[in-house]
């Protein structure tokens, strides 16, 4: 989770409120104290809750929870005759943008660290490292719109930020530390993503760096924001947390128009709340009156739209509210914690190890005597690193999300060693051999069960060691097998074999193709097994539906 540092007298200046009252309620809005200094507080939030990543918006939750300001905060923007118009020649590779623009800001250097602490804080959660989203803030007063955002060649130059001399794009990449970090996003696309204005200056290099000509400082009073990436609704998320965080710094938004396009959309979205559901979950018996009065400490807008109804204002910067329970959640929050009766369950039982979890525990332990790291992928993924990175038929059984919100996450995972060869892939910087291990569940046909994957990348990684790991993997467990020839084409052909237990195929292992490990980008030979532990352990099958 992001540390977020909060300077005591900005906070106090924007909260309204002494730093000791706001250091003691921190923690009951959710957050971790990390340490409290002698100038400042860092704390911790919830990686969902973006909107807490600056001291503005700290100060703006708090100065709710702690009464001087409820409700919902009403988001003003201006139009501008300000435009963008974004070339065809970014479709596949960095095809959105989002834009606005702050005027009358007053930046002092604690407003500038606040800035660039959330820039980089959203980077990191909302924009994956900047591959997914990306943020430039320009002095706006130093370039002339209407701006293009294109598709330039590798030979364009301009003075990057911190630098005094024009470099090309491709020097950039080579030469510059952020280049040097954040190439590997761009490096392989047939162009490259450009921001300029009117008179061909470079305002930003996107993801990469910003030109030194829009350098924001403290005598910058009009703000041109940009974020682009490539997942529509987080570059629109990103926009609007920059966006009330400059708000509530005390700037004026103004509008503008990208491709016809007006934004950003600082509008609530609306929801009506179900007062028995929320008492029920919560073990409360409150009223929609209550219900609209805590909301509204919550910097909702919320009122009563019956007995048991209550209409809710979500804030545009809230995009980790998805459901209705994550709104009944902050009722427990603005209600307090402590304030909440403390109950025994209604009924009791003792309970005792699921065989499933048993038999993961024995697994483990020998996967780790075996030298292997445990590692914890994530349970969604999609088909191009399921399926078409592991030259493997997409799985008409998988498990899809019917409303993804991106197209990394479009399915519940059906195999374990595609999202092994992804960390890998992450990681490939990081000093070899490595070794790691995962097991857990996979569904398929709306059913869970558990797989087994083991990876180990380095130079001399081969059939063998995979074969010695398999072997003894199975005789740890205490299993009779015995092998057959695979034709898995996530393997090298004549270097991989099936696991055979009575007669039955129940894992593989051998070598990576090396077709594989180039679509995961890879760049050293990977040794790889994975087992089926439901066809291995049938007593073992956990089943859902």
């Amino acid at each position: 989770m992001p540390v977020v540092s909060l300077p005591y007298k900005y906070l106090e200046r924007l909260c309204g409120s002494d730093r000791k009252t706001i250091i003691d309620h921190l923690p009951m809005i959710g957050s971790d104290i990390e340490r409290i200094l002698e100038d400042q507080v860092d704390v911790e939030f919830f990686p969902s809750r973006v909107d807490l990543y600056s001291t503005e918006g700290v100060a703006r939750a708090m100065r709710g929870f702690l009464g001087i300001e409820t409700g919902e905060e009403i988001y003003q923007v201006n139009p501008s005759s300000i435009t963008f118009s974004v070339d065809e020649n970014l479709r596949d590779v960095r095809p959105y943008i989002g834009s606005a623009v702050i005027r009358d800001v007053n930046l002092d250097n604690e407003a500038i660290i606040s800035l660039m602490g959330v820039q980089e804080a959203l980077h990191w959660v909302v924009g994956r490292g900047r591959a997914k989203v990306a943020i430039g803030v320009h002095d706006l007063d130093k370039v002339t719109p209407p701006f293009r955002y294109y598709g330039a060649p590798v030979s364009r130059s301009f003075i990057p930020l911190d630098y005094d001399r024009e470099m090309t794009l491709a020097e950039i990449m080579e030469e510059h530390p952020k280049g040097r970090d954040y190439s590997h996003i761009v490096k392989d696309k047939p162009v490259m993503p450009l921001i300029e204005d009117a008179n061909g200056n470079v305002l930003s290099f996107p993801p990469i760096i910003n030109g030194e000509l829009t350098r924001v400082t403290e005598s910058s009073k009009n703000l041109l924001l940009d974020v682009t990436g490539t997942d529509e609704r987080a570059v629109m998320t990103a926009l609007r947390v920059l966006c009330t965080t400059l708000i509530t710094a005390g700037g004026r938004c103004e509008s503008v128009e990208v491709n016809g396009v007006v934004m950003p959309d600082l509008s609530p979205s609306l929801r009506n709340i179900d007062v028995p559901s929320c008492n029920r979950l919560l073990g409360t018996g409150f009223s929609a009156e209550e219900i609209a009065g805590i909301l509204e400490k919550m910097r909702y807008g919320a009122e009563k739209a019956g007995d048991t109804t209550v209409l809710v204002r979500i804030p545009c910067y809230r995009a980790d509210i998805m459901h209705e329970w994550d709104v009944y959640e902050d009722v427990a929050i603005g209600a307090g914690f402590s304030n909440l009766d403390a109950r025994l369950p209604a009924t009791f039982a003792t309970g005792h190890e699921h065989p499933v979890n048993a038999l993961a525990s024995a697994i483990r332990d020998i996967c780790t005597g075996l030298g292997y790291l445990e590692v914890m992928p994530f349970t969604l993924s999609n088909e191009d690193v399921m399926y078409t990175r592991m030259q493997r038929e997409p799985d008409p059984a998988a498990l899809r999300v019917l409303h993804p919100i991106s197209e990394e996450q479009t399915l519940v995972r059906t195999d374990i060693l595609p999202l092994l060869l992804d960390l890998l892939r992450i990681n490939k910087r990081r000093e070899l051999p490595q070794r790691i291990f995962h097991t857990g569940d996979v569904v398929l046909s709306m059913q869970t069960f558990q797989k087994l994957a083991l990876a180990s990348t380095h130079t001399g990684a081969d059939f063998s060691e995979a074969f010695a790991t398999a072997d003894a993997l199975m005789r740890e467990l205490g299993i009779f097998y015995t092998t057959a020839e695979s034709t898995d084409p996530a393997f090298i052909p004549g270097r991989a074999a099936d696991i055979m237990v009575d007669g039955m195929k129940t894992g593989t292992f051998g070598e990576i193709h090396p077709g594989v490990l180039n679509r995961f980008d890879i760049d050293q030979p990977v040794s790889g097994i994975e087992i089926d532990l439901h066809l291995l352990f049938p007593g073992q099958r956990e089943t859902k539906s």
